[in-house]
């Protein structure tokens, strides 16, 4: 009896606490709700946001003044297809090569000054295919992209051979000196040649790293954050800031001061561990590595406060810290290209700070330079924007209390 009644009481007070966090959900079924439907909402975001199309490249093509070609923009686009996006035909070689280091280009296109001569030397014209691209899935597309381009002008000229028939014939018995084609040369006339101008040429894990580095500090100073004041107010500590001759400002500052030396910690850490361990290159100055980095933490950090002050219980808080996690795996450009999506989905990609952090880290530690300056003055602005609505919410939050 004894032992049947020991064990009546522990199972009543398991009961207990299982009907205890079973009430704390049934009054909170907006919270519940988004459990279930923020993630299901972010799916289907992606999947209508994604158009299923990588954006073709922005191409320009040169074309030497001794070569007899067309220089119609649209010829080429109608020979080169959906993939490229010709822009220009141009003579001078160096300015595209310019305009492709300086990546308002993604590739250009250069023809073969010799290109009669070769072929009727025997050998292959090579057609030189240049872009700038440290990214080795774009790598490989733009070498796949040149391959076919090749193709395409030597399905063009075995074309307009069989078009010209015996007055080709004609022309060739004319000549004084016969010199014997091989028949792979008659069948492709010209050979693609590839030329990335990138500084490095990263492998997957060194791509990544930058990005996920990104990715690690903005959830750590999201959801360190997130936290913050919900505990605060839930233990009872927020009733004595409201008391008390401190200010939200004040408030939010020492919080910032506090998260931001925890995730200077952390980012030294990752950064030698990425740097050291996985030997990723690093060819920009560390000073501009560290203001990346103290701009990426300072926006999450006030991401993060704003979900603290507008959440009522932990549970809300680390829900809304992990739809922000999963909507910066799907639209921060981790995943795909943030260029290939739909311009509303491309919005709310720019508002993510990881989206302009993993931008700024490639650039900076694959390529040694910072290519969107706009991103860093994004970075800013929206730090600064999301410190003073956190303000202005706690502020009002005090009020109210002090109020009633």
């Amino acid at each position: 009896m004894n032992f049947l009644f020991v064990v009546a009481k522990s199972l009543t007070r398991v009961l207990s606490q299982a009907h205890k966090e079973l009430l704390q959900v049934t009054r909170r079924p907006a919270a519940f709700a988004s459990l279930i439907l923020g993630p299901f909402l972010l799916m289907a975001l992606f999947g209508a946001g994604f158009t299923g199309v990588r954006s073709p490249l922005s191409t320009v093509l040169v074309i030497p003044p001794e070569l007899a070609l067309p220089r119609e923009t649209q010829f080429y686009q109608d020979l080169a297809g959906p993939a490229l996006k010709v822009t220009a035909v141009s003579e001078r070689a160096d300015e595209a090569l310019t305009m492709l280091s300086e990546r308002q280009l993604d590739l250009v296109v250069i023809a073969p000054a010799d290109a009669t001569r070769a072929v009727r030397e025997g050998r292959h014209a090579e057609i030189t295919v240049a872009f700038n691209e440290v990214d080795p899935a774009l790598d490989t597309y733009a070498r796949v992209i040149a391959y076919n381009l090749s193709q395409a002008v030597n399905r063009e000229i075995l074309t307009r051979a069989v078009e010209e028939g015996e007055t080709y014939a004609l022309k060739r018995l004319d000549t004084e000196d016969l010199t014997e084609i091989p028949p792979e040369v008659i069948a492709a006339p010209t050979t693609a040649v590839t030329v990335n101008q990138s500084p490095v040429s990263p492998s997957i894990v060194h791509f990544f790293a930058p990005a996920i580095l990104a990715l690690i500090l903005q959830h750590m100073a999201v959801t360190m954050s997130a936290l913050s004041l919900v505990r605060e107010r839930l233990s009872g500590t927020m009733e004595l800031f409201r008391v008390s001759p401190a200010t939200a400002l004040e408030l939010l500052t020492g919080k910032y001061i506090g998260f931001a030396i925890i995730s200077t910690v952390l980012a030294v850490a990752i950064v030698l561990l990425v740097v050291y361990g996985l030997g990723t290159p690093m060819l920009g100055p560390p000073l501009a590595l560290a203001g990346i980095l103290a701009l990426v933490v300072f926006a999450s950090l006030g991401l993060g406060l704003l979900i603290s002050v507008i959440a009522d219980s932990e549970r809300q808080a680390v829900q809304l810290a992990l739809l922000v996690l999963l909507a910066s795996v799907f639209f921060s450009g981790i995943v795909l290209p943030v260029q290939d999506f739909r311009d509303v989905v491309r919005i709310l990609a720019y508002v993510l700070p990881v989206t302009h952090g993993i931008t700024l880290l490639q650039d900076l530690m694959l390529r040694g330079e910072i290519g969107q300056l706009w991103q860093i003055a994004v970075l800013a602005v929206e730090g600064v924007a999301l410190f003073l609505v956190t303000t202005l919410l706690l502020r009002r939050q005090l009020r109210r209390s002090v109020r009633g």
